[in-house]
């Protein structure tokens, strides 16, 4: 079993730190962490340390012994999906699971076709509960660099974000649109790679139209229909397998 992760907002210097608040609530109370156990400590951008537990105080309080901080490097290729906005809370189970597979940045994307509208406060409220979803996310799966959540984008922000990967393409699962199987598109093992899901209506011809000038062709994944909550995962587990990611 790996050490479990929690967040703090800058790693210390120094060779101990306490760990307090919800993080050091969790470690003590749910957790139950003890002396001499393993933990890790990270800023979810990267940098991080391993440390033993020297002892628990009171109901929010661990007192960490720290090993020197580290950094691990922005993983290559860089992986985002763009994931269109789905019904309900199932845009949180994409962000949860995206999280777990090792998706580097998720992008909320307006589509046409989405049901869901994220307008003033209830936009807002939606953008923190994937945030926070993806910051737990990161702990659970014991990552030390978490995915960045942008702001919600619209198809034309989408499309420039498109312009810009070195390899970019539109999840379709119609074969009338003379999409080619992701599994044996040729992908770059340097830079970025960007990947748009669409909504549960799909992809409108117009938007295939927009992202397929900015350089993203449609790409199928399989056989079967995948829900737009799942579609994301599913095509970031064969972009990581593929391009040596998970080697």
């Amino acid at each position: 079993m790996t050490a479990p992760v929690f967040v703090v907002e800058q790693l210390p210097g120094g060779p101990e730190f306490v760990l307090d608040g919800p993080e050091g609530r969790h470690a003590v109370s749910v957790k139950r962490l003890n002396p001499g156990e393993d933990v890790v400590l990270t800023d979810g951008r990267g940098r991080w340390a391993e440390g033993v537990v020297r002892a628990a105080e009171g109901k929010d309080r661990l007192v960490v012994r720290l090993t020197a901080v580290r950094e691990e490097p922005a993983p290559t290729p860089y992986i985002t999906v763009v994931q269109a906005l789905p019904k309900g809370d199932r845009g949180e189970l994409a962000v949860e699971t995206m999280t777990e597979t090792g998706v580097d940045a998720i992008v909320p994307w307006q589509a046409a076709r989405c049901i869901t509208q994220w307008k003033g406060d209830r936009g807002l409220k939606s953008l923190g509960k994937w945030r926070s979803t993806a910051r737990e996310a990161g702990k659970q799966s014991r990552r030390v660099r978490f995915p960045e959540v942008a702001g919600v984008m619209t198809t034309r922000q989408v499309a420039a974000l498109l312009a810009g990967a070195d390899f970019a393409g539109v999840l379709h699962e119609d074969r009338d649109t003379g999409s080619e199987p992701l599994a044996t598109a040729e992908l770059p093992t340097q830079g970025t790679i960007v990947l748009v899901v669409g909504p549960e209506g799909g992809v409108s011809p117009q938007e295939l139209a927009a992202f397929a000038e900015a350089g993203a062709p449609p790409y199928r994944l399989g056989p079967s229909v995948l829900r737009t909550s799942t579609a994301g995962t599913a095509a970031a587990a064969l972009l990581m397998g593929r391009t040596g990611r998970w080697s």
